[in-house]
Protein backbone atom coordinates (compact mmCIF):
# COMPACT_ATOMS: atom_id res chain seq x y z
CA UNK A 1 0.00 0.00 0.00
CA UNK A 2 1.23 3.21 -0.62
CA UNK A 3 -0.11 5.84 1.93
CA UNK A 4 -0.01 9.66 1.55
CA UNK A 5 -0.86 11.87 4.98
CA UNK A 6 -2.08 15.70 4.99
CA UNK A 7 -0.71 17.30 7.76
CA UNK A 8 2.41 14.33 8.88
CA UNK A 9 4.56 16.91 11.02
CA UNK A 10 2.00 17.32 14.18
CA UNK A 11 0.82 15.15 16.66
CA UNK A 12 -0.73 13.04 15.31
CA UNK A 13 1.03 12.93 12.21
CA UNK A 14 4.27 11.91 13.73
CA UNK A 15 2.63 8.86 15.88
CA UNK A 16 1.07 7.55 12.53
CA UNK A 17 4.03 7.81 10.74
CA UNK A 18 5.58 5.56 13.11
CA UNK A 19 2.33 3.07 13.40
CA UNK A 20 2.77 3.33 9.63
CA UNK A 21 6.44 2.12 9.17
CA UNK A 22 5.61 -0.65 11.42
CA UNK A 23 2.96 -1.97 8.97
CA UNK A 24 4.32 -4.69 6.16
CA UNK A 25 0.85 -3.79 4.45
CA UNK A 26 2.17 -0.47 4.31
CA UNK A 27 4.96 0.14 1.82
CA UNK A 28 5.62 3.26 1.09
CA UNK A 29 4.52 6.90 3.24
CA UNK A 30 4.13 10.74 1.39
CA UNK A 31 4.25 12.85 3.99
CA UNK A 32 2.90 16.86 3.23
CA UNK A 33 3.61 19.37 5.28
CA UNK A 34 3.49 23.46 4.73
CA UNK A 35 7.24 23.10 6.12
CA UNK A 36 9.90 20.17 5.52
CA UNK A 37 10.66 18.52 8.93
CA UNK A 38 14.24 17.59 9.53
CA UNK A 39 12.97 14.33 11.15
CA UNK A 40 13.38 11.60 9.55
CA UNK A 41 10.64 8.28 9.48
CA UNK A 42 11.31 4.91 7.58
CA UNK A 43 9.19 4.24 4.45
CA UNK A 44 8.86 8.27 4.49
CA UNK A 45 9.44 10.78 1.74
CA UNK A 46 8.46 14.69 2.69
CA UNK A 47 6.58 17.01 0.75
CA UNK A 48 6.21 20.81 1.03
CA UNK A 49 2.81 21.57 0.47
CA UNK A 50 0.14 24.49 1.13
CA UNK A 51 -3.49 22.62 0.98
CA UNK A 52 -4.74 26.53 0.57
CA UNK A 53 -2.76 26.93 -2.93
CA UNK A 54 -0.62 23.93 -3.94
CA UNK A 55 -1.50 21.03 -6.30
CA UNK A 56 -2.72 18.20 -4.31
CA UNK A 57 -4.42 15.94 -7.18
CA UNK A 58 -0.27 14.91 -8.69
CA UNK A 59 0.49 14.32 -5.42
CA UNK A 60 -2.48 11.75 -4.37
CA UNK A 61 -2.12 9.73 -7.67
CA UNK A 62 -1.24 5.87 -7.12
CA UNK A 63 -2.17 5.85 -3.32
CA UNK A 64 -4.28 3.55 -1.76
CA UNK A 65 -5.45 5.80 1.36
CA UNK A 66 -5.25 9.58 1.86
CA UNK A 67 -5.47 10.85 5.38
CA UNK A 68 -6.31 14.54 6.02
CA UNK A 69 -4.98 15.64 9.60
CA UNK A 70 -3.78 19.25 8.05
CA UNK A 71 -5.59 21.81 10.70
CA UNK A 72 -4.68 25.55 11.87
CA UNK A 73 -5.21 26.18 15.53
CA UNK A 74 -3.35 29.64 15.19
CA UNK A 75 -3.30 32.66 14.75
CA UNK A 76 -6.28 32.90 17.00
CA UNK A 77 -6.64 36.47 16.14
CA UNK A 78 -7.47 35.90 12.47
CA UNK A 79 -10.25 33.90 12.06
CA UNK A 80 -10.90 33.97 8.38
CA UNK A 81 -6.85 32.85 7.68
CA UNK A 82 -7.75 29.71 9.78
CA UNK A 83 -11.49 29.12 7.91
CA UNK A 84 -9.42 29.11 4.80
CA UNK A 85 -7.08 26.48 5.72
CA UNK A 86 -9.43 24.28 8.12
CA UNK A 87 -12.62 24.61 5.80
CA UNK A 88 -11.19 25.96 2.37
CA UNK A 89 -8.09 23.70 2.77
CA UNK A 90 -9.77 20.52 3.43
CA UNK A 91 -12.43 21.21 0.65
CA UNK A 92 -9.78 21.21 -1.73
CA UNK A 93 -8.07 18.07 -0.24
CA UNK A 94 -11.55 16.10 -0.66
CA UNK A 95 -11.90 17.43 -4.66
CA UNK A 96 -7.89 16.03 -4.80
CA UNK A 97 -8.87 12.77 -3.55
CA UNK A 98 -11.99 12.59 -5.67
CA UNK A 99 -10.10 13.60 -9.09
CA UNK A 100 -6.86 11.52 -8.69
CA UNK A 101 -9.03 8.21 -8.09
CA UNK A 102 -7.97 7.30 -4.20
CA UNK A 103 -10.19 4.79 -2.98
CA UNK A 104 -9.87 5.73 0.51
CA UNK A 105 -10.30 9.27 2.90
CA UNK A 106 -9.75 9.01 6.34
CA UNK A 107 -10.38 12.48 7.93
CA UNK A 108 -9.43 14.17 11.52
CA UNK A 109 -12.76 14.83 12.74
CA UNK A 110 -12.72 15.71 16.89
CA UNK A 111 -15.51 15.57 19.68
CA UNK A 112 -15.54 19.11 18.79
CA UNK A 113 -17.54 18.35 16.02
CA UNK A 114 -20.25 17.60 18.24
CA UNK A 115 -23.33 19.95 19.19
CA UNK A 116 -23.46 20.13 23.61
CA UNK A 117 -24.42 17.36 25.04
CA UNK A 118 -24.26 15.47 28.45
CA UNK A 119 -21.72 15.01 30.76
CA UNK A 120 -22.93 12.10 33.05
CA UNK A 121 -23.27 9.46 30.50
CA UNK A 122 -21.52 9.04 26.83
CA UNK A 123 -22.72 9.38 23.35
CA UNK A 124 -22.04 7.57 20.71
CA UNK A 125 -21.24 8.91 17.06
CA UNK A 126 -25.07 9.64 16.23
CA UNK A 127 -25.51 12.45 18.19
CA UNK A 128 -25.47 16.18 16.59
CA UNK A 129 -23.08 17.53 14.79
CA UNK A 130 -23.33 21.40 15.02
CA UNK A 131 -20.34 21.91 16.91
CA UNK A 132 -20.00 24.63 20.50
CA UNK A 133 -21.73 28.38 18.22
CA UNK A 134 -18.94 30.04 20.09
CA UNK A 135 -16.01 27.87 19.26
CA UNK A 136 -14.57 28.29 16.07
CA UNK A 137 -12.89 25.20 16.39
CA UNK A 138 -16.21 23.66 17.03
CA UNK A 139 -17.61 25.28 13.88
CA UNK A 140 -14.85 24.76 11.57
CA UNK A 141 -14.72 20.61 12.69
CA UNK A 142 -18.58 21.21 11.99
CA UNK A 143 -18.74 23.04 8.50
CA UNK A 144 -15.80 20.30 7.12
CA UNK A 145 -18.02 17.68 8.13
CA UNK A 146 -21.05 18.40 6.13
CA UNK A 147 -18.37 19.14 3.39
CA UNK A 148 -18.03 15.37 3.67
CA UNK A 149 -21.27 14.55 3.49
CA UNK A 150 -21.44 16.30 0.44
CA UNK A 151 -18.28 14.70 -0.51
CA UNK A 152 -19.47 10.77 0.13
CA UNK A 153 -23.22 11.62 -1.57
CA UNK A 154 -20.96 12.32 -4.82
CA UNK A 155 -18.28 9.57 -4.34
CA UNK A 156 -19.90 6.41 -3.27
CA UNK A 157 -17.37 4.70 -3.81
CA UNK A 158 -14.40 6.38 -2.17
CA UNK A 159 -14.48 4.45 1.66
CA UNK A 160 -14.73 7.69 3.49
CA UNK A 161 -13.66 7.22 7.74
CA UNK A 162 -13.90 10.02 10.18
CA UNK A 163 -11.87 10.01 13.13
CA UNK A 164 -13.34 12.04 16.34
CA UNK A 165 -10.89 11.96 19.15
CA UNK A 166 -10.90 13.58 22.37
CA UNK A 167 -7.94 15.75 23.59
CA UNK A 168 -4.73 14.33 22.13
CA UNK A 169 -1.76 14.01 23.92
CA UNK A 170 1.80 12.77 24.12
CA UNK A 171 5.45 13.56 25.42
CA UNK A 172 6.60 14.75 22.00
CA UNK A 173 3.98 17.15 21.38
CA UNK A 174 4.57 19.39 24.56
CA UNK A 175 6.17 22.15 23.09
CA UNK A 176 3.69 22.06 19.99
CA UNK A 177 0.85 22.11 22.68
CA UNK A 178 2.24 25.09 24.89
CA UNK A 179 2.54 27.74 21.96
CA UNK A 180 -0.80 26.64 20.51
CA UNK A 181 -2.80 26.78 23.81
CA UNK A 182 -0.60 28.44 26.45
CA UNK A 183 1.61 30.42 25.09
CA UNK A 184 5.51 31.69 25.57
CA UNK A 185 4.65 33.76 29.51
CA UNK A 186 4.20 30.40 31.05
CA UNK A 187 7.31 29.17 33.09
CA UNK A 188 7.73 25.27 31.58
CA UNK A 189 10.07 24.03 34.59
CA UNK A 190 6.78 25.13 36.81
CA UNK A 191 4.82 22.61 35.69
CA UNK A 192 5.74 20.03 38.23
CA UNK A 193 3.62 17.71 40.46
CA UNK A 194 5.24 19.22 43.38
CA UNK A 195 5.14 22.47 42.33
CA UNK A 196 0.96 22.53 41.55
CA UNK A 197 -0.87 23.28 44.67
CA UNK A 198 -4.53 23.90 43.83
CA UNK A 199 -6.45 23.18 40.89
CA UNK A 200 -9.89 24.66 39.45
CA UNK A 201 -12.53 22.16 39.97
CA UNK A 202 -15.40 24.08 37.07
CA UNK A 203 -18.80 22.29 37.61
CA UNK A 204 -19.35 20.85 33.97
CA UNK A 205 -15.38 21.12 33.02
CA UNK A 206 -15.23 17.52 32.32
CA UNK A 207 -13.63 16.12 29.67
CA UNK A 208 -11.71 12.72 28.08
CA UNK A 209 -8.16 12.73 26.16
CA UNK A 210 -6.38 10.00 24.49
CA UNK A 211 -3.05 9.14 23.69
CA UNK A 212 -1.21 9.92 20.39
CA UNK A 213 0.06 6.65 19.72
CA UNK A 214 -3.23 5.45 20.28
CA UNK A 215 -4.91 7.27 18.16
CA UNK A 216 -2.45 6.83 15.30
CA UNK A 217 -3.03 2.90 16.02
CA UNK A 218 -6.57 3.90 14.95
CA UNK A 219 -5.84 5.18 11.82
CA UNK A 220 -3.66 2.11 11.00
CA UNK A 221 -6.19 0.31 11.75
CA UNK A 222 -8.84 2.14 9.54
CA UNK A 223 -5.99 2.23 6.48
CA UNK A 224 -5.48 -1.14 6.45
CA UNK A 225 -9.16 -2.32 7.22
CA UNK A 226 -12.09 -1.95 5.29
CA UNK A 227 -14.36 0.08 7.54
CA UNK A 228 -16.62 3.24 6.59
CA UNK A 229 -17.70 6.12 8.87
CA UNK A 230 -17.25 7.60 12.23
CA UNK A 231 -15.53 6.41 15.70
CA UNK A 232 -15.46 7.88 18.69
CA UNK A 233 -11.79 7.61 20.34
CA UNK A 234 -11.00 8.26 23.92
CA UNK A 235 -9.79 6.53 27.16
CA UNK A 236 -10.63 6.64 30.79
CA UNK A 237 -10.56 8.20 32.89
CA UNK A 238 -12.78 11.14 32.11
CA UNK A 239 -10.92 14.16 33.47
CA UNK A 240 -12.75 16.63 35.72
CA UNK A 241 -11.70 19.08 38.64
CA UNK A 242 -11.27 16.51 41.26
CA UNK A 243 -9.56 13.63 39.38
CA UNK A 244 -7.24 16.52 37.95
CA UNK A 245 -6.65 17.19 41.60
CA UNK A 246 -6.13 13.59 42.50
CA UNK A 247 -3.02 12.90 39.60
CA UNK A 248 -1.41 16.11 40.30
CA UNK A 249 -1.86 15.06 43.82
CA UNK A 250 -3.10 18.79 44.62
CA UNK A 251 -5.94 20.79 46.34
CA UNK A 252 -9.46 21.27 43.59
CA UNK A 253 -11.18 24.66 44.40
CA UNK A 254 -14.51 25.48 42.97
CA UNK A 255 -14.61 27.77 40.01
CA UNK A 256 -17.27 29.12 38.63
CA UNK A 257 -17.43 28.64 34.74
CA UNK A 258 -18.04 32.31 34.27
CA UNK A 259 -14.31 33.27 35.73
CA UNK A 260 -13.10 30.88 34.27
CA UNK A 261 -14.36 31.83 30.84
CA UNK A 262 -13.77 35.86 31.82
CA UNK A 263 -9.94 34.99 32.34
CA UNK A 264 -9.56 33.19 29.37
CA UNK A 265 -11.60 35.89 27.14
CA UNK A 266 -9.52 39.05 28.53
CA UNK A 267 -6.22 37.45 28.99
CA UNK A 268 -6.76 36.60 25.42
CA UNK A 269 -7.85 39.51 23.92
CA UNK A 270 -4.46 41.48 26.11
CA UNK A 271 -2.62 38.87 23.88
CA UNK A 272 -1.35 37.10 27.28
CA UNK A 273 -1.75 33.70 25.75
CA UNK A 274 -3.56 32.49 22.56
CA UNK A 275 -6.72 30.85 23.73
CA UNK A 276 -9.65 32.45 23.33
CA UNK A 277 -12.84 31.58 25.61
CA UNK A 278 -14.86 29.55 22.97
CA UNK A 279 -12.20 27.21 24.03
CA UNK A 280 -13.48 26.92 27.35
CA UNK A 281 -16.55 26.67 26.03
CA UNK A 282 -15.88 23.42 24.27
CA UNK A 283 -14.72 21.98 26.69
CA UNK A 284 -18.22 22.77 29.05
CA UNK A 285 -20.31 22.08 26.17
CA UNK A 286 -18.89 19.03 24.47
CA UNK A 287 -20.80 15.50 25.50
CA UNK A 288 -18.84 12.05 26.55
CA UNK A 289 -17.64 10.10 24.09
CA UNK A 290 -18.70 6.31 24.04
CA UNK A 291 -16.41 4.63 21.63
CA UNK A 292 -18.04 1.34 21.35
CA UNK A 293 -17.86 1.35 17.44
CA UNK A 294 -13.66 1.41 17.65
CA UNK A 295 -13.84 -1.34 20.08
CA UNK A 296 -16.07 -3.85 18.16
CA UNK A 297 -15.43 -2.93 14.46
CA UNK A 298 -12.02 -1.52 14.58
CA UNK A 299 -10.86 -4.10 17.48
CA UNK A 300 -8.94 -0.83 18.75
CA UNK A 301 -8.00 -0.60 22.40
CA UNK A 302 -6.17 2.42 24.25
CA UNK A 303 -2.54 1.04 25.50
CA UNK A 304 -2.82 3.92 27.94
CA UNK A 305 -5.26 6.02 30.63
CA UNK A 306 -5.99 9.35 29.68
CA UNK A 307 -4.32 10.24 33.03
CA UNK A 308 -1.20 8.87 31.95
CA UNK A 309 -1.40 10.80 28.66
CA UNK A 310 -1.88 13.90 30.61
CA UNK A 311 1.04 13.36 32.75
CA UNK A 312 3.43 12.30 29.82
CA UNK A 313 2.10 16.06 28.28
CA UNK A 314 2.80 17.86 31.34
CA UNK A 315 6.33 16.63 32.03
CA UNK A 316 7.37 17.10 28.19
CA UNK A 317 6.13 20.68 28.78
CA UNK A 318 8.41 21.16 31.73
CA UNK A 319 11.25 19.75 29.95
CA UNK A 320 11.04 21.28 27.06
CA UNK A 321 10.14 17.79 25.07
CA UNK A 322 9.60 17.91 21.20
CA UNK A 323 10.19 16.37 18.07
CA UNK A 324 12.18 18.00 14.98
CA UNK A 325 9.14 19.42 12.98
CA UNK A 326 7.98 23.02 12.56
CA UNK A 327 5.06 22.18 14.27
CA UNK A 328 6.57 20.23 17.39
CA UNK A 329 10.10 21.61 17.63
CA UNK A 330 11.06 23.29 21.15
CA UNK A 331 13.09 25.79 19.13
CA UNK A 332 10.45 26.87 16.78
CA UNK A 333 9.07 30.12 18.93
CA UNK A 334 12.68 31.55 19.21
CA UNK A 335 15.30 31.45 21.69
CA UNK A 336 13.59 32.97 24.71
CA UNK A 337 10.32 32.33 23.08
CA UNK A 338 11.13 35.92 21.19
CA UNK A 339 9.08 34.79 18.21
CA UNK A 340 6.01 34.54 20.13
CA UNK A 341 6.42 37.62 21.77
CA UNK A 342 7.45 39.75 18.67
CA UNK A 343 5.14 38.33 16.92
CA UNK A 344 1.69 39.09 19.19
CA UNK A 345 0.28 36.34 20.95
CA UNK A 346 -2.09 34.32 19.29
CA UNK A 347 -1.95 36.52 15.89
CA UNK A 348 1.03 34.21 13.89
CA UNK A 349 1.11 30.92 13.39
CA UNK A 350 4.65 30.18 14.04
Amino acid sequence: MRVVIVGASGNVGTSLLEALAAEERVKSILGLARRRPRAEFAKTGWVEANIETDDLESRFRGADAVVHLAWRIQPSHDLPALRRTNVGGSERVFRAVAAAGVPALIYASSVGVYSPGPKDRNVDESWPRDGVPTSFYGRHKAEVERALDRFENEHPAVRVVRMRPALIFKREAASGVRRLFLGPLLPSPLVRRALIQLLPAVPKLRFQAVHSRDVAEAYRLAVVSDVRGPFNLAADPVLDGPTLARIFEARAVRVPAGILRGAAGLSWRLRLQPTPAGWVDLGLGVPLLDVGRALSELSWRPRRGADEALLELAEGIRTGAGLETPPLAPRSGGRARWRELVGGVGTRDL
